[in-house]
């Protein structure tokens, strides 16, 4: 079995909760408060020196990072459906996951833990700042989106599970951009069992 340390309001956590619930593997969720800087904590500092979420816990290793841990688990286990085999669709899967993780991201986190999380505190640069970034991404996401039903092919990805993580993050600022395509698309994503599972309760 595995444990997962996560925190229902992170969308690294939340691509994994869906991946776990989607290929039905057995798991325990051990939350981490953030909000109370459980993460800064000297017992989670020793299972994730990093302070982030999520960390994936089992017999013979620790992995840290969420894109790298939904990698593990389609190998460890073939879920080729999710991570397909074939060397060209492995890459359009990789080169979205990079995609959501280094340009999409940095915005998404940028807007929504200062709209959100920071109150008196947020850094209303850094809100602008991401606002305008998504403004670049959101029409290469919908170009995307319009040319295939989901982000990597004609099915539901790991890179889809990530994409989704942050779109579901850029609506808890109402935030989500508005494009048909991307309405179209995150509305299929929404009704997935794992991906439902994986949302916070609000």
């Amino acid at each position: 079995m595995y444990t997962l340390y996560g925190f229902p309001f992170s969308q690294h956590s939340r691509r994994v909760v869906s991946l776990l619930e989607e290929a039905d593997l057995v798991y325990q969720f051990k939350i981490v408060d953030m909000m109370n800087g459980e993460h800064m904590s000297p017992g989670y500092l020793a299972i994730n020196p990093n302070h982030q979420v999520p960390t994936l816990i089992a017999d013979n290793i620790k992995l840290h990072e969420s894109n790298a841990i939904l990698r593990y688990l389609c190998n460890k286990h073939n879920l080729i459906t999710w991570y397909p085999q074939e060397v060209h669709q492995r890459a359009k899967v990789d080169q979205w996951l990079d995609w959501t993780q280094c340009r999409m991201s940095p915005a998404v986190v940028g807007i929504v833990l200062n709209k959100v999380f920071m109150g008196s505190e947020a850094d209303l640069d850094a809100i602008k700042q991401g606002q305008e970034k998504m403004a670049e991404l959101s029409p290469i996401l919908e170009t995307a989106l319009t040319d295939s039903q989901y982000i990597a092919g004609d099915k539901p990805t790991i890179a889809d599970l990530a994409l989704v993580s942050n779109i579901f993050h850029l609506g808890l600022a109402d935030e989500i951009p508005t494009g048909k395509s991307i309405s179209r698309w995150y509305e299929s994503m929404l009704k997935m069992d794992g991906v439902r599972k994986s949302l916070p309760e609000m």
